[in-house]
This record gives C-alpha cells, sequence and structure tokens, in this order.
C-alpha cells in the first residue's frame, strides 16, 4: 500500500542500503593476511558477529566508548576462539578494519536500482551510527554519495539512534516536514522504533534471518519497498 503524502526518504546506511557483511567479511580476509592470522574467516565472523551486535547496542546506550567497542568485539572474538593474540595486534587489526572497510563497496541486492527509481520522485537522506570517519567513505566507494541531499552521523548530532536528537537533527538540515517523511533501517530498535516515537512513517527492511513479526510496514528485500514509495 503505497504512502501518500512523501516529499523525504530517510535511509539508514549499513545493513539496509550497503552490505555490510560482505564488504566486512572482505576486510577481515585481507587483515587476516596481511597481520598472519590464521583463524579462518567464516569461522571467526560466526564468533564475532554476534558479539559485534552485542557492543553496538552497548554503544547505542552509551554503556561502552568507540575505542572500547572498535577493541573490546576484536578481543572477545578471539578470545572465544581461544586465538592467542597480543593487544597491540588487536589494535593494529581494529586501525586496519577501519581503514579495508570502506574499501569496499558492495550494496545490498537492489540499492543502486533503487536509488535510481527514488531520485527523480524524493528527496533521499541518510542517518547513520556508523562512525562519522568512515560512512562517507563508503558512500563515496560505492557510489551512492551523491544520491543524498544530507547525510546525518550521530558523532554529528552528539547522540545515537534511537534518540530523537538524531532524528530533529536530520529533520532540521533536511528542511523537511515530519508528516511528508519516512524512515527506513533494519535495526528494529534504533531505526523504526526510534523513528516511529519521534513521530515518523517508518519501513522495516527485516533480513530474512530476523523471524521477529512487527506492527511496522516491513520488506524483506529492497526492491520491495516500491509497493509503498
Amino acid at each position: 500500500m503505497k504512502l501518500d503524502n512523501i516529499e523525504h526518504v530517510f535511509f539508514d546506511l549499513d545493513h539496509t542500503l550497503w552490505d555490510f557483511d560482505r564488504n566486512s567479511e572482505l576486510a577481515f580476509k585481507e587483515i587476516f593476511e596481511k597481520q598472519k592470522i590464521t583463524i579462518d574467516v567464516e569461522d571467526f565472523l560466526q564468533v564475532y558477529k554476534p558479539i559485534n551486535f552485542k557492543y553496538w547496542e552497548l554503544y547505542r546506550n552509551n554503556s561502552v566508548s568507540k575505542e572500547t567497542l572498535r577493541f573490546g568485539r576484536l578481543k572477545e572474538s578471539f578470545t572465544a576462539l581461544k586465538f592467542d593474540t597480543l593487544d597491540a595486534t588487536i589494535n593494529l587489526i581494529a586501525d586496519d578494519y577501519i581503514e579495508y572497510l570502506p574499501k569496499n563497496n558492495h550494496l545490498l541486492e537492489g540499492g543502486m536500482e533503487l536509488l535510481n527509481t527514488l531520485k527523480d520522485q524524493y528527496r533521499l537522506h541518510i542517518i547513520t551510527n556508523g562512525f562519522e570517519e568512515v560512512q562517507h567513505k563508503k558512500m563515496k566507494g560505492s557510489g551512492i554519495h551523491d544520491y543524498f541531499e544530507t547525510i546525518t552521523t550521530s558523532e554529528e548530532a552528539g547522540v545515537k539512534k534511537p534518540h530523537p536528537q538524531v532524528f530533529q537533527v536530520a529533520l532540521n538540515k533536511s528542511g523537511a516536514e515530519i508528516s511528508k517523511s519516512v524512515m527506513i533501517g533494519d535495526n528494529l530498535e534504533a531505526d523504526i522504533i526510534g523513528a516511529h516515537q519521534f513521530g515518523l512513517r517508518v519501513i522495516h527492511l527485516s533480513s530474512s534471518e530476523q523471524t521477529v513479526q512487527d506492527q511496522y510496514p516491513q520488506v524483506q528485500k529492497l526492491k520491495e519497498l516500491l509497493n509503498y514509495l
């Protein structure tokens, strides 16, 4: 069912448009080879992904710093895999990850086609909790930076989604009216519940791994967004 009276479309970036999982795996493969880490990357990622998710939840809730997130998620993953490595090496891997991650430019299936369809009909924007220093690089590298009129990061706003101030900063930058705007994202708490409580209309991009059924409009593929827009 089409949403009426929409002029501004706000997207999350990671896991919504930018294929974080695929690009992250490619970055780790390159880093492990460089640092001579002898763990199979797929085995590492199986342990790392839930730990990384936990650390991002803590980061959103201001329970850990950016530095603790970057170090802790790696340290805990190596410990769980019983792989002995020096803290100095973990810090090198953490630095390499921030450098290597935005060099990989894969979008989720249908991402570019969607943006090409929407760009002449709506004003497009990004709201992201990702680190300021890498989000712009990701977007430029993947060729989508110029599709968006504004890009609002949590570091710029001073708080993270789902805090209402992030959405307010994004609206102020864009000049958008809340009644004429929609937020699209993959994270139920940060993107969808946060935006909905702020007053935005929302569409949840729910991956096939997520079985949660919620009260919000939901799609599993980016192309399905055209059923609403």
